[in-house]
C-alpha cells in the first residue's frame, strides 16, 4: 500500500474536513477525538464537496446541500437522502504528519 503526506495533525480543522487531492481523487479528511478517518471528498448523493461545503458532529459527517449524514469511520450513511456509503482510504499517522493512500479506497464492509 502506497501512502502519501497530505498534511500535519495542526493542519486538520476540528469541526470540519480538509481536501486533498492526487490526480483525479479527492478525498476529505477528517480529524475525530484525535482519530483521523478519509473518505471520498464529494456527498454519494448530489456530489458536493464534503470539505468544502461539509461540516462535522461528533463523527457525523453533515453534507450542508441536503443535511444527508455519515458515519466518518465507516462511511454508512445515517441520514437521508444520500442511500450510498462513502468509500473511506485507509489512513496513517506518524507523529505530527497524517498519510492517505489514494489507491486503496474502499467501502466498510461492517457498517456501525
Amino acid at each position: 500500500m502506497k501512502y502519501t503526506l497530505v498534511c500535519t495533525l495542526s493542519e486538520l480543522p476540528n469541526d470540519e474536513g480538509l481536501k486533498v487531492v492526487q490526480g483525479n481523487t479527492a478525498v476529505a479528511v477528517f480529524k475525530v477525538n484525535g482519530e483521523v478517518f478519509a473518505t471520498q471528498d464529494l456527498c454519494s448523493h448530489a456530489k458536493w464537496s464534503l470539505s468544502e461545503g461539509g461540516y462535522l458532529e461528533g463523527d457525523v459527517i453533515v453534507c450542508s446541500l441536503h443535511m444527508g449524514k455519515f458515519c466518518a469511520r465507516t462511511g454508512e450513511v445515517k441520514m437521508a437522502p444520500p442511500w450510498k456509503p462513502l468509500k473511506k482510504y485507509p489512513v496513517r499517522v506518524d507523529g505530527d504528519d497524517v498519510y492517505v493512500a489514494f489507491e486503496d479506497g474502499y467501502f466498510e464492509k461492517e457498517l456501525c
